[in-house]
């Protein structure tokens, strides 16, 4: 079963994902910040690993950084609802940085999905 990490600050977008992802068959791990996301990247290396970039502690940006350096081989998905900036100028930043996609909040279900088999290579 693959595992996928969801990396988000709020609750209601971990669990929606969460859901989606369980009903597809995948496993799921979630982590409230960067910081906790990256010691479950550590500890359990998933499959793939879903983030947000607007977070306290340690933002997405950092999280894409850091994976990209130490863990190259585990795709990323970067998620955005914006902040000062719009989404869209956070998430085409996230792609200049080589992650697999990028979708603003809320996902579109279908065309997630087929971001994340990409991603997994399913």
């Amino acid at each position: 079963m693959k595992q996928i990490l969801i990396i988000d600050d709020e609750l209601s977008v971990r669990s929606l994902l969460s859901k989606m992802l369980e009903r597809e068959g995948y496993g799921v791990m979630t982590a409230i910040d960067g910081t906790e996301g990256m010691k479950i990247v550590v500890k359990m290396h998933p499959d793939l690993v879903i983030t947000d970039i607007i977070m306290p502690e340690k933002d997405g940006i950092e999280i894409i950084l850091e994976l990209k350096k130490r863990y190259p081989d585990i795709p990323v998905i970067a998620i955005s609802g914006g902040g000062i900036n719009s989404s869209e100028s956070y998430l085409k930043m996230a792609k200049s940085f080589g992650v697999n996609a990028i979708f603003e909040k809320p996902v579109e279900k279908e065309k997630f999905f087929i971001a994340v088999k990409k991603a997994l290579k399913i």
